[in-house]
Formats: C-alpha cells, sequence, structure tokens
C-alpha cells in the first residue's frame, strides 16, 4: 500500500498545471461552499436579532383569541402573578408590558388611523430599540403624561414637527365610548418599517391605560431571553407551556414571525441545494483530470499489467490519486475559504435598511465561522473525490495490456 500511495502523490505532480487546475477548481468550489454557510449563518443572525430587538422580542405573552380578534378587552389574565414568575424565571433577562389599541391622530392638516401603543419607558428601551430609533427630539424625558413619538412617515401625513400638539381619539373598553387625549409630540423615530414609521404611536403605559379604562393591565407582554438561550426558536420548550395557562398564551418569535421561520427553513434547503450542485462540478472536474492522466500514461499502465500487477491494484492506484488530489484541493480551498470568510467578518455586507421576508435589516452582515465548516465540507469533499475515482479505476483495472500499449502508439 505505501508504495502505491508514494507513486499516486509523485504522479500527481508529472502534469502541474493539470494538478494546479484541477485543485483550483474544487477548491473554490469549497471556499464557496465555505463562505455561502458563513455567510448564511450570519444573515440568519442578523435577521433574528433585526426581527426581535426592534420591537418584537422572543418571545410575547396574549389573552387566548387577542392575536385574532385584537379586542381591547382581552388583557392578560393574572397579571401580577404573570409578571412575578417572569422575575423568578432564571432565562428570561428582560421584559415589558404594552397596552395597544387603535385610534385616529388628528393634527390642524390631517386625519391619520394609528396603532397607540402603552409603554412602560424604562422596561421599553431595554428590549426594544425604540430609544435607539429616534431622529428627532428624545425618548420619554421628564413625566410629562402627553408626550407621545411617532414615525417620519406619520409626521409627514400629519403634517406637524416636534413639539406640536396632535388629538388622539380611541374606543374605551367595555363601554365603546369615544375617548380624546391631547399630546405633545415629543420624539420621532424612523425604523425604516413602513408599517411601525406610518401607524405607531407610543405613550406612556399609564396614560394609555388610563384613556381606555384598563388600570393596571396589559396586552402584551414581550420578553427578551437570557443571551445563549434558545427557548424563542423551540416552540414545544417547557417555558411556554409553563406560562400558557389561565386563558393565556405564551409563543415565540418562530410563531409570531412564521414567514421568517420558514423563510430560514428554505435558507438552509438552498444551502445544501447549492452544495449538491457544486460537488456536482467536483465530481465531473475530477473524473476528467484522472482520465486524462490515464490516457496519457496508457503505456505505463500496459506495461504495469504486463509485469504482473493485478487488475484491482492499477484500481488501487487510480483511487489513491483522486485521495491526493482531495488533499491538495481541501487545502486550496480551506486556506481560500478562511481568507474570503476572514476579511468579510472584517468589513461586513452593508444590507441596512434592507427589507425581507417582512424584516428590516438595521446592522451590518458579518459572516460567521464555524468549526464544523473547516471539518464537515473538506471531508465530503475527500469521500466524494476517493469515490468519483471508482469508475476511473474500475476503466483502468479491466485494461488490457497489450489494448493498451496499443493505445499509446
Amino acid at each position: 500500500m505505501g508504495i502505491f500511495i508514494k507513486l499516486a502523490w509523485r504522479n500527481m505532480f508529472r502534469n502541474k498545471r493539470r494538478t494546479l487546475l484541477a485543485s483550483l477548481a474544487i477548491g473554490v468550489g469549497l471556499a464557496a461552499l465555505i463562505f455561502t454557510e458563513a455567510l448564511v449563518i450570519g444573515m440568519e443572525e442578523n435577521m433574528i436579532q433585526s426581527a426581535t430587538s426592534t420591537f418584537l422580542g422572543e418571545g410575547q405573552i396574549h389573552r387566548e383569541g387577542y392575536q385574532e380578534t385584537q379586542e381591547i378587552e382581552r388583557t392578560i389574565n393574572k397579571y401580577d402573578t404573570v409578571v412575578q414568575q417572569l422575575e423568578a424565571s432564571p432565562h428570561v433577562k428582560t421584559f415589558t408590558g404594552r397596552l395597544m389599541s387603535f385610534g385616529m391622530a388628528t393634527s390642524p392638516s390631517n386625519v391619520q388611523s394609528i396603532s397607540m401603543i402603552g409603554v412602560d419607558p424604562e422596561s421599553e428601551k431595554h428590549l426594544s430599540m425604540i430609544d435607539e430609533a429616534i431622529v428627532k427630539g428624545s425618548y420619554f424625558t421628564g413625566s410629562n403624561p402627553r408626550n407621545i413619538l411617532i414615525g417620519t412617515e406619520l409626521a409627514d401625513i400629519l403634517d406637524v414637527e416636534l413639539n406640536d400638539r396632535i388629538v388622539v381619539t380611541l374606543a374605551e373598553a367595555h363601554t365603546g365610548e369615544l375617548v380624546q387625549e391631547m399630546f405633545r409630540i415629543s420624539g420621532i423615530f424612523k425604523f425604516g418599517v413602513d408599517e411601525m414609521d406610518r401607524g405607531m404611536g407610543f405613550v406612556r403605559l399609564s396614560k394609555a391605560q388610563g384613556m381606555l379604562g384598563l388600570a393596571g393591565q396589559v396586552h402584551e407582554i414581550a420578553i427578551q431571553f437570557v443571551e445563549g438561550e434558545q427557548i424563542g426558536r423551540q416552540e414545544n420548550a417547557r417555558f411556554w407551556q409553563d406560562f400558557s395557562k389561565d386563558g393565556n398564551v405564551a409563543e415565540g418569535w418562530t410563531e409570531l414571525q412564521p414567514q421568517l421561520a420558514s423563510m430560514l427553513e428554505y435558507t438552509e434547503i438552498s444551502t445544501y441545494f447549492m452544495g449538491a450542485i457544486l460537488f456536482g462540478v467536483v465530481v465531473l472536474g475530477i473524473i476528467n483530470t484522472l482520465f486524462m492522466s490515464l490516457h496519457e500514461r496508457m503505456f505505463e499502465f500496459g506495461v504495469l499489467r504486463a509485469v504482473g500487477t493485478k487488475p484491482w491494484e492499477m484500481g488501487q492506484l487510480i483511487v489513491y490519486e483522486a485521495a491526493c488530489l482531495s488533499v491538495i484541493s481541501i487545502v486550496v480551498g480551506v486556506i481560500l475559504g478562511y481568507l474570503i470568510t476572514w476579511i468579510t467578518m472584517l468589513t461586513g455586507i452593508d444590507y441596512t435598511g434592507i427589507q425581507f421576508a417582512g424584516v428590516t435589516f438595521r446592522k451590518m452582515l458579518y459572516p460567521v465561522m464555524n468549526v464544523h465548516m473547516f471539518i464537515e465540507y473538506p471531508f465530503w469533499v475527500f469521500v466524494f473525490t476517493t469515490v468519483t475515482g471508482l469508475y476511473p479505476a474500475w476503466y483502468a483495472a479491466r485494461m488490457k495490456p497489450a489494448d493498451a500499449m496499443r493505445k499509446s502508439f
């Protein structure tokens, strides 16, 4: 075996140009696969972070049926008890309660329907990015209960500026009577999401509770988990079962944003398809390289057979040559893949502001390298290359000495 491995390795460098081109082609395919997965992982993490940290949270608790009906009477049952349980949970990093209602915002110039959301300023800024999205004014400074934050598009529609006043009209819970309050615009935000910039207004939670007649109640609790926890992606986790009781429903972001979860699944599938295509190219390149080498050395193979080399030993030599080619290709591919990914990790890719699957990228996109990329993919390249060498090896093993030497002339 040792002599055949040495002979196969030396044969690789008999035609250096062909070996270099073949290994470069296979290596580039391997590097592309490594870089693509690193980019996909980075994109997934970026999208999940953008979706969960902007406003959604990694999970939410609602009253049963609230998500479907949006009835303002459907507030969370036993709110104080739920808060105590969340505070005691080792998985929860932070959470905040919200009160939501549809209403009308009126200015001297125009009228626009909005979703008025009551938030607790202190806990909200630790979970969402409302305070970071402020482009004019400030985020609930002072203690004025009539401060309101609106989006840039809503400000354009209403033709208002910072410190202007608008009137918000809502329907009170249980009675349905209309309630009007005047608010002063203390901040204007821009998330880059039309639904938020055009149709949302944020006020203090206590003020919203007073207007709706829902003192001490909320419609939604948004949750952020401790770093490293993957509970938001686990639909059957015990956490959701523990908080889905007393008429309430607890759900992770995969259920709250099913289109994003589906898109991420399709992204993984597309990565496998790309891998299959690249490995197909690898197979064709290997077969072509080995057969070219085989036909160039017909006379040598004929002589080897004539002096008593067994057919299976001939095939073994070709398989070893394929394995040697894969080793060279893996070295080239791993180095290229690491360098390209590392450089992109330093520079990043600017996708900020682009919307995809209902999510707006808010940060630079950076690839994420994992150890398995440099173990799993090179392993499969080695396996595919070696297995692909079986066909040329079978061809070489079936050659007759006389035919081989005759074809070489």
